[in-house]
Formats: C-alpha cells, structure tokens, sequence
C-alpha cells in the first residue's frame, strides 16, 4: 500500500465522518439555519468525497459530478436562505403585531 492509498483512505474517512456529523445536526438540529448549514456541509463533502474518487479512479468524469454538485448545492443553499429569512421576517412581524395587541 503506497502512501498516495493511504492519504486516500484516510481522506474518504474523515469525509464519511463528516457527512455522518452533518447527516446527525441536520437531523437535530434546532433552527432552520441549523439544518442549512448542515445540508450545505453535506453538499460539500460529497463534492469533496467526488474529487477523492476522481483521484484514486484516475477518471475525470468524477469531476464534472462534483462540479455539477456544487452548483447545486450552491443555489439550493441560496434558496434556503431566501426561504429562513422569510420565516425570520414574518415571525418578527407577528411578535410586533402580538406586542402591539397587548
């Protein structure tokens, strides 16, 4: 085993445990920002999972994959934002309006 599979191997298991982390706060997590930061994390290690797979297949194929991924990923994220900054607004506009009742 030459070091190049070593450093390989050791790279698809941090990514493994990083998508598991993220797999565990998008499941737990709290808020909606919580849970968009952990599918943005997610996104990105999969990207990264890909390049690693590119590099011990020898196959750029895998890339085009992860840069594919990423747009997505990057949209979806920007998505997301739009969408908790919405529930954001409209839950400060109904605690003014409940304040304002009171």
């Amino acid at each position: 085993m030459t070091l190049m599979d070593t450093v390989l191997t050791l790279g698809f298991a941090l990514v493994f445990i990083g998508v598991g982390l993220a797999l565990v706060r998008l499941a737990i997590g709290p808020t909606l920002p919580d849970r968009v930061v952990a599918l943005d994390q997610m996104t990105v290690s999969i990207v990264a999972f890909c390049g690693l797979a590119a590099i011990r297949s020898q196959d750029a194929a895998f890339l085009d994959v992860a840069l594919v991924l990423a747009l997505v990923g990057f949209l979806a994220t920007v998505a997301l934002a739009r969408f908790a900054e919405r529930v954001v607004i409209r839950r400060e506009a109904r605690e003014d309006e409940e304040e304002q009742t009171e």
